[in-house]
């Protein structure tokens, strides 16, 4: 393998630019360009150096000339292969009507052989002014041919000001000109000396700062588009540091480091998780940068404060391979590349078909279609910002496509990732990239269609996306229903302006957005209400983190379940149970329609078999609580069942929702029927009870290890493949001589959450699925009473009581009217829970419970 060689012993002999003196010739001091501090003295742009004045800037420091001004002539007595001017326009008629490429000045390079070049210096070609009448900067009327004094640069990654907290998504700043534009003359005699240079003025006022001379061969700016190169920390010590390299180049441009994937190719098209992310790399090494520079340039490799090492740019050009030091490997791994224009097909009809896709090279560097994101938001927290049109799992960055997609991918071995949602084969697999090659086609294949067996699938929550982004990315994870939702955020109201009360369908029909809400108190709990035709205000109450700092209860989510039926909505308690405070409230007094459950965590799972079980049915729902692009639309997602005779429109996966025709999915497909009775049915028994057929399967493209039946919270029949299966099936037949309810479930190794296969999604939620129950009553209407859901739900409701009497934020009665309207706040806020606390005492009064 190649090491390090001679070029930098030789950049450190030979100086490759040199700054000529031109103090002597100067006739104006700073003062010509106001009060503003110029850089002065020996400065360094682009990384060259640069001497305006003497090394400590002096009194005169520039060289002005104008209309009428005699020519000068400076010294040079040197050869040089570029003179690299930094000058200045100071006056200008462009602003006003004034021609383009007025001429400012001449140089007029002078040969010891006496030959002469003139080299017009003309507004907008080689020169430019700076600023322009009233001091405003002249953007985007900078010299064509010149570059500003300042190069192109990073924002601080990992901190800024508030005010640039959108800006700093665009990562890099353009350079602009802060005293200079730098005009590089490529010497068409580089062997001859150079006598002299004479500036002759012209028809407007010219300010000569500097000139530098150039022997090396090459552009002083770089001229080649960036490659990517990738380090490797030899040392274990270093490479298992926590991510914090830095990359510098003085003569050119670097992008922010970014780490590479720990897997290698085979691991990685060989990974169970195929379509679904990969386990984020956090270490410093494998990593790459992309760098664009000259060949002098000195590319710098830090780990956090510390320089691990630097090479030569042209020596790595050349040689590909470099250890500068024992903790420093570089390697470059661009071979070149096309652009590409990309259609992702249904396989069986061809068609386009939206999805999500990922390109990389073998080493694992992303090559983003374009108009999307390699890295989203660099790789840190994306809550409320890069939300739309890409998604993060772990290590990997998915675009949304339409079916159609373009951009660069580099020439030889390329591993592609396409997935649509759970009912399409995921594809992982290696194309080849031939020079010359512009199309490529990719096709996905269907397992299942659950919309043909007339299951349509949707996301009760989710924010800040906006609503043709949620159509993209629904239709990108094969999903039917979006339920986007508005919500208070402290200060922070969000997706306002989606709100229309009515659904937004995909021209295909096949899609369904709604902009409704996520009513949010910080104690007694959140609440979902889908369907709104009107806003329910207040949204949030109670102070942060859901409502305004310092702000009063102002209602309960009683009242907002009330507004939501009023309309004719579906009331969903979200994430059950947390916030746990009125929940309990909720469910006592059939305002809740249907719980969410957001994360396959034993706690969920008991509180949810808790209330079943206390006698109230109640339909499961799956959402994602999607707040960031780490999350994808749908990850936990809901299928409903809708009639054939039923067509599928918002209002009707809402009501077969509320039915408990449901089935939460977090990956597999699930399905549970007793006696034929499918979820939600009740299955009605003789009075003595009898058995029932129970059948269940479960099928998956990411692997499940159980399948059971759960009576009650209690598994009742079970199977389990341990190393994972794509499918499994269950039938059983079960004794019942009493009301109960029944659902199956699927996931990991005995379906434990400690065990469970993880996605890489930002909570790693689990692979996992949940039906509603099939109820079974036994002689009579079905229903259940546990005493023990009773009492429990009796000391939430009192809890909650207390808080609003002992702890909650108020304003004076004698100075406030409340948006009901009524008198007493207190009793209003009271109302619900008394009214919960009284249908709890019914109950156990009707069962003979003293309470």
């Amino acid at each position: 393998m190649a090491k390090l060689v001679t070029r930098a012993d030789e950049r450190a002999l030979t100086a490759d630019y040199t700054p000529l003196e031109l103090e002597p010739y100067a006739n104006a001091g700073p003062e010509i360009l106001g009060p503003s501090a110029m850089p002065l003295g020996s400065q360094t742009f682009h990384g060259l150096p640069f001497l305006i004045g003497d090394t400590d800037g002096g009194k005169r420091c520039f060289l002005v000339l104008g209309p009428g001004d005699a020519p000068v002539s400076i010294g040079v007595g040197k050869r040089a292969r570029y003179l690299i001017f930094a000058h200045r326009q100071l006056d200008s008629q462009l602003f006003a009507g004034g021609p383009m490429a007025e001429l400012v000045a001449e140089y007029v390079v002078r040969y010891a052989d006496g030959a002469e070049l003139r080299l017009p210096i003309r507004e907008r070609l080689e020169i430019a002014v700076i600023a322009y009448q009233g001091g405003q900067y002249n953007w985007g009327q900078w010299p064509l041919l010149a570059w500003p004094d300042r190069k192109d640069a990073l924002y601080p990654r990992y901190q800024g000001d508030w005010g640039l907290a959108g800006q700093r998504q665009t990562e890099s700043m353009q350079g602009t000109a802060r005293a200079y534009y730098l005009w590089p003359w490529a010497n068409p005699r580089p062997d001859e000396l150079i006598e002299s240079l004479t500036v002759v003025p012209g028809r407007q006022r010219l300010l000569l700062a500097a000139v530098t001379l150039g022997s090396a061969d090459e552009s002083p700016f770089f001229r080649e588009g960036r490659r990517e190169l990738k380090i490797t920390l030899p040392q274990a010590e270093d490479a298992r540091r926590p991510f914090a390299l830095e990359v510098e180049v003085d003569r050119g441009v670097a992008t922010y480091p970014h780490a590479l994937p720990l897997s290698g190719p085979s691991e990685f098209l060989g990974d169970d998780m195929r379509g679904w992310g990969e386990a984020r790399n956090f270490s410093s090494s494998p990593a790459y940068v992309e760098i664009a520079a000259t060949p002098s340039a000195t590319v710098e490799v830090k780990l956090g404060e510390e320089t691990l090492g630097s090479v030569h740019w042209g020596d790595l050009t050349a040689q590909s391979v470099l250890e500068p030091a024992s903790r420093l490997r570089v390697e470059l791994i661009d071979n070149g590349r096309n652009w590409v224009r990309t259609t992702v097909v249904d396989d069986a009809t061809g068609r386009p078909l939206n999805c999500r896709i990922h390109f990389r090279s073998p080493e694992g560097v992303p090559y983003a279609p374009h108009g999307h994101h390699a890295h989203i938001n660099s790789g840190n927290q994306t809550w409320h910002v890069d939300i739309g049109g890409d998604v993060r799992l772990g290590q990997i960055s998915y675009a949304y496509i339409d079916g159609n997609c373009e951009g660069w991918l580099p020439r030889g071995d390329v591993m592609v990732d396409v997935a649509r949602g759970f009912e399409y084969e995921p594809l992982r697999t290696t194309v080849h990239i031939a020079p010359g090659q512009q199309e490529l086609q990719l096709r996905l294949k269907r397992w299942i269609d659950m919309r043909q067996r007339r299951y349509f699938s949707g996301d009760t929550h989710v924010h800040f996306l906006s609503t043709q982004g949620a159509q993209l990315e629904a239709s990108g994870e094969g999903l039917n229903v979006v339920n986007l939702l508005l919500s208070q955020w402290g200060s922070l109201f969000t997706n306002t302006e989606e709100f229309t009360g009515a659904p937004n369908v995909s021209p295909d029909g096949g899609t369904i957005v709604y902009a409704t809400q996520e009513n949010r108190q910080h104690m007694l709990g959140h609440l979902t209400l889908l369907g709104l035709k009107r806003q329910v205000r207040p949204w949030c109450t109670d102070g942060p983190s859901e409502a305004d700092l310092g702000g009063s209860l102002e209602t309960t989510m009683s009242a907002w379940a009330d507004a939501c039926h009023a309309q004719g909505g579906t009331v969903v308690i979200p994430h059950l149970p947390t916030p746990n405070g009125e929940p309990a409230a909720l469910i006592a007094t059939g305002r809740a329609d249907a719980v969410e459950i957001l994360r396959h965590r034993t706690y969920e799972h008991l509180e949810y078999y808790r209330y079943l079980n206390g006698g109230y049915r109640l339909p499961l729902v799956g959402g994602t609580d999607k707040m960031s692009s780490d999350v994808p639309v749908g990850l936990y997602r809901t299928y409903v069942h809708i009639p054939p005779e039923e067509a599928f429109t918002y209002d009707n996966w809402c009501r077969y929702l509320r039915q408990g025709r449901t089935v939460l999915s977090g990956g597999p497909i699930i399905h549970l029927s007793v006696d034929g009775h499918a979820v939600g049915d009740t299955v009605n028994l003789p009075g003595n009870g009898g058995t029932v057929e129970v059948t269940a399967w479960a099928e998956s493209t990411l692997p499940i290890h159980s399948l059971q039946i759960v009576r009650q919270g209690r598994v009742v029949a079970a199977t389990e493949q341990r190393g994972g299966a794509r499918r499994l099936e269950l039938r059983e037949r079960l004794h019942i001589d009493r009301h109960t309810w029944l659902a199956a479930r699927c996931g990991g190794p005995n379906y434990s959450d400690q065990e469970a296969v993880a996605h890489h999604d930002v909570w790693n939620r689990h692979v996992m699925a949940h039906t509603s129950p099939i109820y079974v009553a036994v002689g009579e209407p079905w229903w259940l009473f546990d005493p023990d859901t009773a009492r429990y739900m009796l000391a939430l409701l009192d809890g909650s009581l207390a808080y609003i009497r002992q702890r909650s934020v108020q304003y004076p009665a004698a100075t406030t009217t409340h948006h009901h309207g009524q008198e007493d706040h207190t009793r209003y806020l009271e109302g619900p829970f008394r009214e919960a606390i009284a249908a709890l005492h019914r109950r156990m009064h009707e069962r003979g419970i003293a309470h």
